[in-house]
């Protein structure tokens, strides 16, 4: 077990993992317990005056210290992989590097129209440029920093004009396990502010805090899920990560609050809605999302339309009202990657949705006569007399019309702006 002592201020130093026992008005920053990053911090924590600062030894990034005259006091839980800071007598970039996760093997993109592979292309490009930033945040803050900025920059190209956005499902691997969940994260985050009418400035930073909320979280793919108190760690190693970044203190105070719920169930400080960010609030909700449809463990995973339903039906209380009904209006009651029977019978996938129009979005239609590789999506909207009937788990479908639709263990979104309905791209009913 891992113990905690109680050192003198004046003992600190970078890479020192601490906890301060004040209260949140008390300290300028957005958690109490963090990791020590840069001297800056170093010296804003000495100027608390405080006596005494409770220092973990096993999640601090030191190489040594001596606390034999430390006063020992009650054990705390530490992660077992630690944040790497670069190893001796390395780059820092290759000290990063060095702990990266070998790359998944990009799926062939088959079966799709032009449009929907570049914005898979699009999906993977941002998912290879997240891992750069996951790679660099503690050895080079700036670099990180910069990399980041330049991501959130360019999806608020697309978000911020007027005119409808589509939100597609994307193939079943289309960038790397640890990018996929802040990817998505940042894309409906942006998507779901625009819907709120969030300014330019707001939603910079609403996408920057989406993007960095679990940059200090080192997860390993098929691992088992640490203990409770364990992971309630990653919000303030990110924070501490993204401080040493040198993002606002918006951007650190959404992070600090994407797992924080308007009841006070949330942790690490269960804080209640008056307390929270507009930027924590949608934070919270898209992650709560995205985690119900892409947990640890991918075969318990829900569908995306089970998914909404969990959060309406039974975690509602848990969400700021007006925030969550909004989400639902963006993503329809179907979202893509929704397993549908249509009103005619026919079984189909939902594959992208209109953000203005979700009632009617394009599905992918089950049909042994037409090739997989030869399927349009088919437009619901061009067809007022068909409609969705029910949503179905994968395991509700016939074998052939499962093995023909592949819906996704793995939900993935992007998005583009939106192609007029009287394309030619649509299918016919």
């Amino acid at each position: 077990m891992n113990s905690s002592v109680l050192i003198n201020p004046n003992a600190l130093r970078v890479g020192m993992y601490i906890q301060l026992e004040v209260g949140w008005m008390r300290h300028p920053f957005p958690v109490n317990s963090f990791r020590i990053v840069s001297d800056s911090q170093l010296q804003t924590v000495k100027a608390l005056g405080l006596e005494v600062i409770r220092y973990f030894p096993a999640r601090s990034e030191i190489a040594s210290f001596d606390t034999e005259t430390a006063d020992n006091d009650d054990a705390a839980s530490a992660r077992e992989e630690r944040l790497t800071l670069g190893r001796e007598g390395a780059e820092p970039q290759e000290a990063a590097l060095a702990q990266s996760p070998p790359a998944e093997p990009e799926l062939p993109l088959h079966g799709l129209p032009p449009l929907w592979q570049r914005c898979d292309e699009r999906f993977r490009a941002a998912a290879r440029e997240y891992m750069q930033v996951f790679n660099c945040a503690a050895a080079q803050p700036e670099q990180a920093l910069a990399k980041s900025h330049g991501m959130v920059q360019g999806y608020l190209q697309d978000v911020l004009p007027t005119g409808d956005l589509v939100i597609r499902l994307l193939s079943e691997s289309s960038g790397h396990r640890q990018s996929e969940h802040p990817v998505n994260v940042t894309v409906l985050c942006l998507l779901l502010g625009r819907a709120l009418g969030m300014n330019a400035a707001d939603l910079y930073e609403l996408g920057l805090a989406a993007l960095l909320h679990d940059i200090g979280k080192d997860s390993k793919p098929g691992a088992a899920p640490p203990p409770r108190a364990q992971y309630e760690n990653h919000v303030g190693d990110s924070v501490a990560l993204a401080m040493g970044m040198g993002v606002s203190s918006d951007v650190l105070t959404a992070m600090a609050q994407h797992h924080e719920f308007i009841d006070g169930s949330g942790f690490p400080l269960h804080l209640i809605g008056e307390d929270l960010s507009a930027a924590g609030k949608v934070l919270c909700l898209v992650n709560s999302y995205d985690r119900l449809c892409n947990p640890e463990h991918a075969q318990e995973g829900q569908t995306p339309h089970e998914a909404l339903s969990v959060l309406y039906a039974q975690q509602r209380e848990r969400f700021d009202p007006t925030i969550l009904k909004a989400f639902i209006r963006m993503m329809g009651v179907y979202p893509p990657g929704s397993v549908v029977q249509l009103a005619d019978g026919r079984f189909a996938m939902v594959v992208s949705v209109n953000s203005s129009r979700p009632l009617k979005p394009q599905v992918l239609v089950y049909d042994a006569q037409v090739p997989l590789a030869q399927a349009l999506p088919l437009d619901l909207e061009m067809f007022d007399e068909i409609g969705i009937r029910r949503s179905l788990r994968p395991d509700q479908l016939p074998r052939e019309a499962l093995s023909y639709l592949s819906p996704r263990q793995r939900i993935c979104y992007f998005f583009e702006r939106a192609v007029e309905p009287c394309s030619p791209k649509a299918a016919t009913p």
